[in-house]
């Protein structure tokens, strides 16, 4: 599996030592996936000139933000990543239902960052990618080319956003503002729902060797930043949750399917606390649960196929949202006439309807999905559920507005409200929903073969490696080895001197 990012070996030494000289020059340093994992560990040196620098600009020291633990400034850090507890006058359940929050990550304000890192590193490190020749380009439906492009413009490479036409302009906009030529932005046809068309323009991509192709939907390093870093910070949000409730139980870990990569901290949770791990997907496209297709509008979630990095063999149960409720939903947290009803008429403590803005559409859209969960296994108050809140409304502007015609006509009164609360929230049932049994999960896992054995060219005993546990947990050796390459790196190229 050499091209899917699991090298620990050199590949390329002119390649390799030309990086070092251009990291050398413009004081790039690469944190490990240790010190992403656990900030506490960041050298005293780097932590004390991040204060000086904005998370939003494309300074080299960023690269030490890159993780869960950033505060609500993202200059500083917190013992336990920030995450929000909803209370059961929103959720209608009694199960403790948090969210921890994506959009205290720098310069996209969205996770994504993290899972570009991720795959981006272990090619620097073993000399398959050169900054002063090749083009990283950047997959996406959502936020992970955003942070690509971030990180290329750090490391002085040019970055290339691939993604759908469709999404939000606010993706667009940030995109113009931060890759070297606009032509770096490709945009495909269709919207979330059309990751084939993403494909395709890749492998035209990919025919140019000077363009090095980070497909976040297939690129193990995904998985394993996630696993490691993303698994380790919902592990501790759950561990101060339970702190004073020693009967606490995490119950389950919900997250939505996208590039799998985020759900791979679902493994580490089911390790470590025996979490169930539940997938999400559009209703309006339900490819993991009835092999189906359609368009939606859940940003971010990606579908029509199933991730060559989604452990299918360890999900436990699958749930689709409609794109109408998360939608409708972002009209109601986004909006004076919405939060007045949440207060007012279903008494939501005033602080905690204002930081309903942190959650975008996916974000909503797991939401949604955990009280589904909550529901169908009849949790209760002892019981946490787990999930992400991938990034922030400030991305979904437009797409407010476009609800705000398409749903209530231009104009959102208290009665739309409540119709809103009623239908998404209370209303939220168990329909869409299966619980697997090993049958049902080789079923969804057979389905991946299509995409990536007969369109990918992934040969068929690299597929079915995926279905045994002991390969995903044997993927946890590669932290270590690329964390012992990134120090040498580091210390080889000079810019970590420099900083201590």
């Amino acid at each position: 599996m050499a091209r899917l990012g699991m090298e620990t070996g050199l590949v390329d030494r002119a390649v390799y030592e030309r990086t070092l000289a251009r990291f050398g020059e413009a004081g790039v340093v690469l944190p490990t996936i240790g010190e992403l994992k656990d900030p506490s560990t960041i050298p005293p040196g780097i932590a004390a000139r991040l204060r000086d620098i904005d998370p939003d600009a494309a300074h080299p020291l960023n690269l030490y933000r890159v993780h869960w633990f950033n505060d609500a400034s993202r200059r500083g850090r917190v013992a336990t990543p920030a995450a929000i507890e909803l209370p059961p006058e929103l959720t209608g359940v009694p199960a403790r239902i948090v969210l921890a929050l994506g959009n205290r990550f720098p310069m996209i304000r969205a996770h994504k960052v993290l899972a570009a890192y991720g795959c981006l590193a272990p090619r620097v490190v073993t000399g398959q990618f050169d900054p002063t020749r090749h083009r990283a380009v950047w997959p996406s439906t959502g936020n992970y080319c955003r942070g690509g492009v971030a990180i290329s413009r750090i490391l002085g490479c040019r970055g290339v956003a691939v993604l759908p036409e469709n999404m939000s302009k606010e993706r667009f906009d940030w995109l113009e503002q931060w890759v070297a030529d606009k032509a770096d932005i490709i945009r495909t046809p269709g919207s979330e729902s059309n990751v084939k068309e993403i494909y395709d323009a890749c492998a035209a991509l990919d025919r140019d060797p000077a363009n090095i192709i980070f497909n976040q939907f297939c690129e193990f390093g995904n998985y394993l930043i996630h696993r490691v870093c993303t698994g380790a910070a919902m592990e501790r949000v759950f561990r101060a949750l339970a702190a004073e409730r020693p009967r606490t139980r995490l119950a389950a870990y919900v997250s939505a399917s996208g590039s799998a990569g985020t759900l791979a901290a679902g493994d580490h949770l089911k390790q470590a606390l025996g979490a169930r791990i539940v997938a999400v997907e559009a209703a309006e496209c339900p490819t993991l649960l009835y092999n189906g297709f359609g368009e939606h509008n859940i940003q971010g979630i990606g579908d029509k196929h199933v991730p060559f990095i989604h452990n299918v063999m360890n999900t436990d149960a699958l749930v689709a949202v409609s794109d109408h409720a998360t939608d409708t939903l972002m009209v109601l947290f986004n909006t004076e006439e919405g939060r007045r009803y949440l207060t007012e008429r279903r008494g939501v403590d005033p602080a905690l309807v204002a930081e309903l803005g942190n959650f975008g559409l996916s974000s909503i859209c797991n939401l949604v999905a955990a009280i589904k969960t909550a529901k169908y296994f009849d949790l209760g108050p002892d019981d946490v559920i787990l999930t992400v809140a991938t990034d922030g409304a400030d991305m979904y502007g437009s797409e407010i507005r476009k609800a705000m015609v398409r749903h209530f006509g231009n104009r959102f009164d208290a009665v739309a409200a409540g119709e809103t609360f009623g239908r998404s929230l209370a209303g939220a049932g168990v329909d869409h929903m299966l619980e697997l049994s090993h049958v049902d999960r080789k079923r969804v896992f057979n389905l991946g073969y299509f995409t990536w054995v007969e369109q990918q060219g992934v040969s068929l005993e690299e597929f079915q490696a995926r279905s045994r546990q002991s390969f995903w947990d044997g993927l946890l050796d590669l932290a270590p080895a690329w964390d012992a390459m990134i120090a040498e790196f580091n210390a080889k190229s000079g810019a970590a001197a420099k900083l201590s």
